[in-house]
């Protein structure tokens, strides 16, 4: 979902964008009673990064309450199939340049006003708007008008995307500025959620307190511990609640979480400390669930730092050199305790056109002896004497494996390198957001929509850097660019994937990121929880559950 950068557990993300599903921030054990009264359930959160504003939202802290407060106009059920939402059709010319979209009758916001078809053409303009700065941009790169509202001179603000037309309350119309096949399935992402009026007036205001059309409605926010959902009774969608409400329980420790679960303090976490990895599956205190999932764990380093840079010899070989002293297998069942498998792409198991033996993977085994050949190489080129760090947010678990890493790489390849963590995941994401990370630094990405594209495009298109989405390490290739529109304008799925394996051989080479593994989902509830099962961003189906 949203950048899926997750806050989350090493056991589980080594995150990023999130881009990305992981979560994790704790209140010690005895500030997170669980919730009095009716059939309301308490789950694991992070602080999320920014206000609750669906476009400006790419990480899961926001993400996980965003996708529950906010229908859009196709949502996914629990295996990732697409469902018309709030459209009662989606219906797209020949050649996929133009869509017409009709809404259902009878939505409505929180606020008791309409869900329209400019509440959508509205909420995807002030989104694609650079002036606006929503960190959700780059998705509605393949509309016509998006190049327009880039150039950030003379714009206000409120320009409208001119690929978009109002035909009447319930129908507008999508003009593509390239064929785009994907569109219909990405319009379930949370940056193409509709917005009410109330929301242009005071946009600051409405991300603390925001006003909806989902299965719940926001109830309210006590920053640094917990975000209060209620059911909502005038939802009428596919994902009705069989609950009364969610209550998001921040915490700053998955192990005190974990505690939590065990007391029936806590009810839901989609995560497990590393500590209990090996147990948590035999222990008669927790449900525990534990199956392939669909994130993926990487680091990126910055694709313009000096002897690192991905688009020379020298650069690429010193990232195949490190990429090759990791030994992965022994990062997923050493460290996390065997909920993890290897990384073999830039995608997952889990994902349409999926292939593990891609040209280049051979770059992400462990080969200690080629990776000192590469690295000597890349010295012969210009000499690098310096230090690499690896930064990540010391509240989500992620030590264990940095740490792995840092030793790996130390004994394996002789170089100097160091762990930098920072205190709170904000902080890191802050600081990943506004470039100030000098060196690796964890990253990740649980999908928004099950395609290739979401995990291709999304993270690696030069429309999607300088902080226009979710390419954290500002990677740039023209070639692998071309391929992804192509990879747009492809007349079927199988086309398009061959496509996206085609672009995955040039990140294969030139690593932009390091892939490390993908996370299992999984995770644990008390023994009182009724439903509990994961979905297939590796997230708990909260309407599902009960107590």
């Amino acid at each position: 979902m949203k950048k899926k950068a997750f806050a989350i557990a090493a056991a589980v993300c080594a995150v990023a964008t999130l881009v990305a599903g992981c979560g994790s921030s704790s209140n010690s054990s005895s500030t997170s009673s669980a919730k009095s009264g009716a059939n309301v359930l308490n789950v694991y959160a992070s602080e999320p990064q920014n206000p609750l504003i669906p476009g400006n939202t790419n990480e899961t802290g926001g993400g996980k309450p965003g996708d529950l407060l906010f229908a859009r106009l196709v949502s996914f059920d629990a295996k990732g199939n697409a469902s018309n939402e709030v459209a009662e059709s989606i219906t797209p010319n020949d050649d996929a340049t133009q869509y017409t979209i009709k809404l259902k009758d009878g939505w409505k916001f929180t606020d008791g006003t309409p869900v329209t078809a400019e509440s959508f053409t509205k909420a995807w303009s002030y989104t694609a708007n650079a002036k606006n700065a929503q960190k959700g941009t780059s998705f509605f790169s393949t509309i016509a008008g998006y190049d327009d509202l880039q150039k950030t001179d003379g714009l206000k603000g409120d320009e409208q995307l001119s690929g978009l037309k109002v035909v009447d309350d319930k129908t507008f119309t999508v003009d593509m500025s390239q064929p785009d096949a994907t569109f219909p399935i990405k319009v379930g992402y949370l940056a193409f959620a509709p917005l009410p009026e109330s929301f242009y007036k005071d946009p600051k205001a409405f991300g603390e307190a925001p006003v909806g059309n989902g299965p719940y409605k926001f109830s309210k926010w006590d920053h640094n511990k917990e975000i209060d959902l209620v059911k909502n009774p005038d939802y009428k969608g596919n994902d009705v609640p069989k609950n009364d409400g969610i209550n998001f329980k921040i915490y700053t420790s998955d192990t005190s979480a974990y505690a939590d679960i065990q007391s029936g303090n806590l009810d839901v976490m989609e995560t497990v400390p590393a500590s209990a990895t090996k147990t948590f599956q035999k222990n008669p205190k927790v449900q525990a669930y534990n199956k392939a999932g669909s994130v993926s764990q990487t680091f990126t380093i910055p694709s313009n730092l000096e002897h690192f840079q991905t688009n020379t010899e020298e650069g690429q070989l010193r990232r195949q050199a490190i990429s090759m002293a990791i030994n992965r297998e022994q990062l997923t069942e050493k460290v996390l305790g065997g909920v993890a498998t290897p990384a073999v792409d830039f995608t997952s198991p889990l994902t349409p056109g999926y292939s593990d033996s891609l040209k280049g993977s051979e770059n992400l085994k462990f080969d200690a002896a080629k990776a000192k050949e590469l690295w000597a190489k890349a010295d012969a080129i210009s000499k690098f004497d310096g230090q690499l760090t690896f930064s990540y947010n010391a509240d989500g678990g992620a030590k264990p494996i940095y740490d792995a890493i840092v030793n790996q790489l130390k004994n394996n390849l002789g170089i100097n390198v160091a762990t930098n963590p920072m205190p709170t995941f904000q902080e890191f994401r802050d600081a990943v957001t506004n470039r100030q990370i000098k060196g690796a630094f964890r990253t990740g990405w649980q999908p928004d929509y099950p395609s290739p594209e979401n995990y291709l495009f999304q993270l690696y298109a030069s429309a999607t850097a300088d902080g226009k989405g979710s390419n954290d390490g500002d990677y740039k290739n023209a070639d692998f660019d071309k391929l992804m529109d192509e990879a747009y304008a492809a007349k079927t799925t199988e086309d398009a994937n061959k496509l996206y394996q085609q672009s995955q051989e040039i990140l294969l080479q030139q690593l932009p990121a390091i892939p490390l593994y993908y996370s299992n989902a999984n995770g644990v509830a008390a023994t009182g929880v009724k439903g509990f099962e994961m979905n297939w961003q590796n997230l708990p189906v909260y309407e599902e559950l009960s107590k």
